[in-house]
Formats: structure tokens, C-alpha cells, sequence
């Protein structure tokens, strides 16, 4: 008998730990039954985040090694792929910046404060830190021993050394080729590893539901329909008029034209949450109906997969804005820095399947302080929001092929290619 997709066995287990959790509420409080319950759940939720931080660190590192060092076979298009990176360091800025203004305005969540959370936040703390002293500390903090860095979970040093693994491996060219292959399959490696992890997701989903709705009132879930409206409102404003109106500013192709020609593969990438599955159709998309030469979109597309996540970092930013509100935590401007810059760097090492994001959004919201276990909450409406940053991450994808081969065509003085 065939098991249903991972997608609807997560949505079945956080249906069952709505109930289950129901059920605990009901019981006589400190009865023996709701102890059991609760410390089932506190322990079964406990090893999945656990599994979570454990994956987190491998899947960064290689990944971003992986990603940065795929410029090599391209290395003598310094125009393309320097074009390629200022458009989606750029773009990602943006979503990042219209996540964290956005939530600001709006605070969904406020007010409230979690029991769950109760003891992971009784040593938070803000620093009151200056800006000036905020990136000096930031700095200082980048550069670390790598191996303390992985031994310890120093994310940010991890993130910063797997760059400059990446760039060297660039530079070195075919010298460093057998250390490559090394890296690609490590990185092939730590997904398996994540697809296990991802196989214990609706257990650990029911675990920490059934925990959070036996101990919180019905006001979470309204406030959890706030935070779905605005993501998918600040998602869509970035994807129908960011997006494509920075598409019109560089090539003055309309937001029409684009959507005719990108439609198979944006409607693909709502269908699969993955942009790694997509990539066919975005590469078809790309060449045959926008017009991009091959040899542009056979690299801003797949290396757009790796890196390029508008969607993703829009939402991790704005989550980690909505967990603090929920935990009852202000937080200030160096820490909103702090997500600000973690969001756009979790993107990196966000894989491009269904869900997996989840890994990264623990890596954002450990950066301030914040609670793992928070992601309970966003599980049981990630599906829904993960299938429209996917479409924007893709979407994000093809506009920067066109704007990459507009700007190498203007400084080779040549027409654009199906224009």
C-alpha cells in the first residue's frame, strides 16, 4: 500500500496534535494522564528539534561551498556571474527589508505570551548595543576558528568560512576539482540525512502541536491568521510589483510579457514547493519563451535554485519578528540587524524542496535568543505559505536572467536575444 506524500502525512500528524492536544487540555490539570502526555510529547518534539539543530550546520557549510564554487565552470563570464550576484544580493535585501517594515507595522502576535516558551526565554536579554559597536562586534564575529565555529554551532562564522571555501575553490580552478567532487557529495550526503530527518517530520509536528495546544489558549490561532495574511500580502507585493517593476526599470520587458512566458514554470513551482524540481521548467521557460541565451540561463538559473531565495528570506525575517512578538520580546534595532542579515545568509543554505526551510528558520531564529521549538507554530502553515515564496524564489530566478543578459548584452554593445 502506498503511503501518502510527505506533505500530507505533515498535515495529518498537525491535525492529529491539534487533537491530541485538545484532548490533554480537557483533562484534569496534573492528572496522571496529561503528565504522561505532555512529557511524551515535550521528549518526542525535543529529538526532532534536536535532529534539526544536528543537520543544520553540515547543510549550510556544504551547501554554500557547493553553491559559491559552481562560478568556477563559468569563471571567464566575470560580467554574468558578478551581474548575477549583485541582482540577487540586491533583490533579497529588498524582500528581507519589506519582511522585517512590514511585521514592524503591522505586530502580529503582540501582546501575547507563550507558557511554551516560558523557560527557553528566562535568559534572553537585549543588548543595548550602539550601531557602531553592533558592527564592530559583528565583524570581530565573523572570523572564527572553523572548527570551533562547527564544534560550537557559530553559524554565522560557519556561513563566512564556507564562502571563502568557495572563492578559493573558484580561484584555484581544476587544482582544487577532486576537493569539489568531495564537497558534492557531502552535500548529497547531508541531504539524505535531511530527507531522514524530514521522514520523522510529521511525528515531531504532532508532538510539539499536541504540547503548544495544551497549554495555549484559541487567541494563538487567531493570531496565526494575521501572520498567514501578511506574509502572503508582502510575499505577493514583492513578487507582482518589486520584482517585475525592477524587471521593467533594466529591460523594459512589461509584467505581462514576462508572465506569459514564465507561466508553466511559476505555476509548476506553486504545485511542487520546490525549485529544485522546477528547474527544468524554469530553464525551458527561460530560454525558449523569455529569450535568454543558453549559456545565461543555464547559469543564472540553477545557481539562482542554490542561493537566490527572495520568498524564503522574506519569510524567515518576518517569522522570527512574529515568534519574538508571541515570546513577548521586543526586539531592538541591532537584533532586527541581526535577522536582517541572517535571513539573507540562511537563504543560502536553504535546500530547494518542499519544507526543508525549516532548518534554516532554526538557524535565524537562534541568532537572537529566540526559541527552536517556535517552529511548531509555523509547521502547520508552512505548506500553504511555501507554495507562493517558492513561485517568488522561481520567479526571482528568470527575472535575474533577464536583467543579467540585459546588462552583459548593453556592455557588449549587442542586441538582446528575443527581444
Amino acid at each position: 500500500m502506498k503511503l501518502p506524500s510527505l506533505n500530507t502525512q505533515i498535515l495529518l500528524g498537525a491535525v492529529l496534535g491539534v487533537g491530541l492536544g485538545l484532548l490533554l487540555g480537557s483533562l484534569d490539570p496534573g492528572s496522571t494522564a496529561q503528565e504522561a502526555g505532555l512529557y511524551a510529547s515535550t521528549m518526542a518534539g525535543g529529538v526532532f528539534i534536536g535532529l534539526l539543530k544536528m543537520v543544520l550546520v553540515p547543510l549550510l557549510f556544504t551547501s554554500i561551498v557547493v553553491g559559491v564554487a559552481s562560478l568556477q565552470a563559468h569563471q571567464q563570464m566575470h560580467r554574468v556571474w558578478i551581474s548575477t550576484l549583485v541582482f540577487f544580493s540586491i533583490s533579497m535585501a529588498i524582500a528581507v527589508l519589506l519582511g522585517l517594515v512590514a511585521t514592524n507595522i503591522f505586530k502580529p502576535g503582540a501582546g501575547m505570551h507563550l507558557g511554551m516558551f516560558a523557560d527557553t526565554m528566562q535568559n534572553f536579554h537585549s543588548e543595548k548595543l550602539t550601531v557602531g559597536e553592533f558592527f564592530s562586534k559583528f565583524l570581530l564575529g565573523l572570523f572564527q576558528n572553523p572548527f570551533a565555529a562547527l564544534a560550537q554551532s557559530n553559524v554565522l562564522a560557519v556561513v563566512i568560512f564556507a564562502l571563502i571555501v568557495g572563492i578559493a575553490i573558484v580561484i584555484g580552478g581544476e587544482r582544487y576539482r577532486n576537493f569539489l567532487n568531495i564537497m558534492q557529495e557531502a552535500f548529497d550526503l547531508v541531504m539524505m540525512v535531511v530527507g531522514w530527518v524530514m521522514r520523522l517530520a510529521p511525528i515531531g509536528i504532532m508532538a510539539l502541536l499536541t504540547k503548544l495546544v495544551a497549554t495555549q489558549d484559541a487567541s494563538l490561532f487567531a493570531s496565526m491568521g494575521e501572520f498567514m495574511l501578511l506574509v502572503v500580502g508582502i510575499t505577493l507585493v514583492h513578487g507582482v510589483i518589486i520584482l517585475p517593476g525592477i524587471l521593467y526599470l533594466v529591460t523594459r520587458v512589461t509584467p505581462w510579457t514576462f508572465w506569459k512566458g514564465a507561466r508553466d514554470a511559476l505555476v509548476t513551482a506553486f504545485a511542487t514547493s520546490s525549485s529544485s524540481a522546477t528547474m527544468p521548467v524554469t530553464i525551458r521557460c527561460t530560454e525558449q519563451q523569455l529569450g535568454v541565451k543558453r549559456d545565461i540561463a543555464g547559469f543564472v538559473v540553477p545557481l539562482g535554485a542554490t542561493i537566490n531565495m527572495d520568498g524564503t528570506a522574506l519569510y524567515e525575517a518576518s517569522a522570527a519578528l512574529f515568534i519574538a512578538n508571541l515570546a513577548g520580546v521586543e526586539l531592538n534595532l541591532v537584533q532586527q540587524l541581526i535577522v536582517f542579515f541572517m535571513a539573507m545568509l540562511a537563504s543560502l543554505g536553504a535546500p530547494g524542496i518542499p519544507s526543508a526551510g525549516m532548518v534554516t528558520m532554526v538557524m535565524v531564529l537562534q541568532s537572537v535568543g529566540l526559541p527552536a521549538e517556535a517552529i511548531a507554530i509555523l509547521l502547520p502553515i508552512d505548506r500553504l505559505l511555501d507554495t507562493i515564496r517558492t513561485t517568488v524564489n522561481v520567479e526571482g530566478d528568470m527575472i535575474g536572467s533577464l536583467i543579467v543578459q540585459e546588462i552583459v548584452s548593453t556592455s557588449d554593445h549587442k542586441p538582446v536575444a528575443g527581444r
